[in-house]
């Protein structure tokens, strides 16, 4: 499941649990509706493209939404940004 999730390589997940606080700095809308808090993020990448998504994803590491961004670290602070202390709990599949 998290390997090659909608396409794209997984460099980086985290489960958002307990040890992450959501900052509610950012709104995201599925359908219309506002999202909740996620049960998990990853950081991907498609082949042959220079950005990266941080993929917000449900309890089955299914993709809710995403958003874009030019580089890695812009993707880890965006994160960071809306869960705060995911900056020490992301992991690797590599």
């Amino acid at each position: 499941m998290l390997n090659g999730m909608d396409g794209a390589r997984v460099l980086l997940y985290t489960a958002i649990d307990s040890r992450h606080q959501p900052t509610g700095n950012c709104r995201h809308t599925v359908d219309g509706r506002p999202l909740d808090p996620v049960n998990g993020l990853a950081i991907c990448q498609y082949e042959g493209q220079a950005g990266f998504y941080l993929f917000y994803c449900d309890s089955d590491w299914r993709v809710l939404t995403d958003t874009y961004h030019d580089t890695l670290e812009g993707a880890k602070n965006q994160a960071e940004f809306e869960y705060v202390g995911v900056k020490g709990t992301w992991e690797s599949l590599a």
